[in-house]
């Protein structure tokens, strides 16, 4: 026996014949035992919305993504939905007059967001439109709430939340994703579609939002960032707290939550995991502002290989259990899978 057989018998031996590599050899074995798969049917496409027409401005802190106007945003709604990604969540950054301690342009049924609903599910039907009713866009202070003496009050910001998301079912929105945080208000806004008879409009719960540092380019995209006064961490969860966590997600699902949502998403994928094996309800992780820029601009000094980081982060929320994505990066993950 040569020294290369002897060597094989060895490894046979510890390995007692189990060799993991036979099953990746090849590409089509690997394909075959693939536990996970990335569809553009996990991609939620998040959009910016600006006043006026034939605007598509770029937002430095986030290469590649653009502010439009409602007429803009309605042709890529129709690029989106040829791509076959789902749905659009929609997040506008309306004029600084309109702005005020009590986010009162929320409740107005042609606001931005309404008149965004409205032209996109006229023009293009067939894609989802999902929209958020936390007041930070349009409040002079930045915080998603009612700011009070310092304090941003609970049950008066759940009020304005629940009359905000039954003007926005009126205007077509098909789920409601309500990301301030506010105690009780899945219930609230439950009760108030029902009430006004949108008991098909869903609610996706911003189960899990964690009070975190990737949020910065978001806030620059909507204009908060200069506004903000203090932090949100008095409403929004503590990084370090993953029970307390699930503890609020099963709260939003005794209220009557559809689905529910990790935020940000790849700093907190064992929450996501958690969350489909505690409740097994929908789960989708949004992928914030962050997590895109950072990628992006790792790409851009070309220290990371763009579109394999991509996908590769992408398919790790599917391995974490997530139902789906809201990512920034939808159009060109739905275009690269087009392509495989």
């Amino acid at each position: 026996m040569n020294s290369n057989e002897d060597k094989t018998h060895i490894v046979d031996r510890i390995t007692g014949h189990r060799r993991m590599r036979r099953i990746r050899k090849t590409d089509w074995q690997r394909r075959m035992v693939r536990e996970n798969q990335l569809s553009v049917d996990d991609l939620i496409w998040p959009v910016f919305v600006v006043p006026g027409t034939n605007i598509s401005e770029p937002i430095p802190a986030m290469p590649g993504v653009e502010r439009m106007s409602v007429d803009r945003l309605v042709e890529a709604a129709r690029m989106a939905a040829d791509l076959g990604i789902p749905a659009l969540a929609t997040f506008p950054n309306i004029e600084m007059e309109k702005r005020d301690q009590t986010g009162s342009e929320i409740l107005n049924p042609d606001n931005l967001i309404n008149q965004a609903t409205r032209a996109v599910k006229k023009a293009v039907p067939e894609i989802g439109m999902i929209t958020d009713v936390a007041l930070d866009p349009f409040t002079s202070h930045g915080h998603d709430g009612i700011l009070r003496d310092g304090i941003i009050v609970n049950d008066e910001t759940v009020e304005h939340v629940v009359k905000a998301a039954i003007a926005q079912a009126e205007a077509g929105s098909d789920i409601i994703a309500p990301s301030e945080m506010m105690d009780g208000r899945i219930g609230a806004i439950r009760q108030g579609l029902d009430a006004h008879g949108f008991q098909d409009v869903g609610i996706m719960s911003y189960a899990t939002k964690f009070s975190s540092g990737y949020y910065g380019p978001y806030r620059e995209a909507i204009s908060t960032g200069g506004l903000l006064k203090g932090d949100k961490a008095t409403y929004y969860v503590d990084p370090a707290n993953g029970t307390e966590a699930l503890r609020d997600a099963a709260l939003d699902v005794e209220e009557g939550a559809d689905m529910l949502m990790v935020k940000p998403g790849l700093p907190y994928l064992d929450i996501c995991w958690r969350l489909k094996e505690a409740f097994s309800l929908p789960v989708f992780a949004y992928q914030v502002s962050g997590e895109y820029s950072m990628l992006k601009v790792a790409a851009e000094r070309g220290l990371i290989d763009g579109d394999r980081v991509m996908m590769e982060t992408l398919l790790a929320f599917k391995r974490a259990g997530c139902d789906g994505i809201l990512t920034y990066f939808a159009v060109d993950a739905a275009k690269k899978l087009a392509k495989a």
